[in-house]
């Protein structure tokens, strides 16, 4: 049988199938419709400092292929999500990776700090393309120099592995992933959303609050591999990729292109045991193409 071990370096997982964040809640919604230990591991809801109530409804839209949404981050703040983390850490080993948000670089740091000595966290992904308030509203990720002094400044408060979310609305990913890695990235994931809106045609208004929302789901998967493989070719640290992955197959595709591991998001909200069934998949794939390991076909495109 094919090895799935995923190796970034800094942590070992079982495979590289990790539901992301924003489509599996905080792991536990999940727990009746599969075990969460056969997951590599899995990333939570982002979380700022407090409590958010989100955006107002409707928060998504289904497109050809895809879904916009708008949620606007709703969550419990960093104690209600400890708390969570405490009843999780119980009834699974898998690793938990904690996605952490800021309306500032401050937010950033202190949400960090605060989940950095909790034993259920293995690992922190810094949602850097959540908009900075002080900023005029833009994400982090689409300034490299910006990029690049949040991911030291955090880097070094924090022991915890440091995984850094890029944005896909910029234009030249390999800067912005080369800038989080001089900052003291260990990994990074991508793609986040692509920037969409959706017009109400009978009240010829925008069908979010907010006008423009992320599109996800499958119709992103050809962009988001090409944007994994370019920030794969850039940097020297693993990479997870993220972006209409829904097959075994994708998976394998995602890792061909040079990611250690993949997330996966959309296909979480339609089919909840989504992630288990592409572990199979992609464990048959690889028999079926007498693929030993993932090391074997890792970054083979040129």
């Amino acid at each position: 049988m094919a090895d799935l071990t995923a190796n970034l370096g800094f942590i070992r997982l079982k495979n590289p199938v990790v539901p992301a964040s924003g489509t599996f809640g905080y792991g536990e919604e999940f727990a009746d419709f599969m075990d969460l230990n056969f997951l590599g591991a899995f990333v939570t809801k982002g979380v700022y400092l407090d409590a958010r109530p989100g955006n107002p409804p409707p928060r998504i839209h289904e497109t050809p292929s895809g879904l916009l949404n708008s949620i606007g981050l709703a969550g419990p703040g960093c104690r209600g999500l400890a708390d969570i983390l405490k009843r999780v850490a119980v009834s699974t080993k898998t690793p938990i990776i904690v996605n952490v948000c800021g309306a500032s670089d401050e937010e950033y740091l202190e949400v960090a700090r605060f989940f950095d000595p909790l034993p259920q966290v293995s690992m922190l992904e810094l949602n850097i393309s959540c908009p900075n308030v002080r900023a005029g509203g833009m994400c982090p990720a689409q300034d490299p120099g910006h990029t690049e002094r949040l991911v030291s400044m955090v880097k070094k408060k924090v022991s915890t592995p440091l995984m850094v979310k890029l944005s896909p609305n910029v234009p030249d990913i390999g800067i912005v992933a080369r800038a989080a890695e001089s900052g003291g990235a260990e990994a990074l994931s991508l793609v986040n959303t692509f920037l969409g809106m959706a017009v109400d045609l009978e009240r010829r208004v925008p069908v979010f609050a907010n006008v423009v929302a992320g599109l996800s789901g499958p119709a992103i998967k050809p962009l988001a591999l090409k944007l994994v493989w370019e920030a794969c070719r850039a940097v020297s640290i693993p990479v997870m990729g993220v972006g209409g992955i829904r097959t075994g197959r994708d998976v394998l595709e995602f890792i061909m292109a040079g990611a250690h591991a993949v997330q996966t998001g959309t296909v979480n909200l339609v089919e909840p045991g989504a992630s288990l069934r592409i572990i199979r998949e992609m464990e048959a794939l690889m028999d079926r193409l007498h693929i030993k390991d993932l090391e074997e076909i890792r970054g083979v495109l040129h």
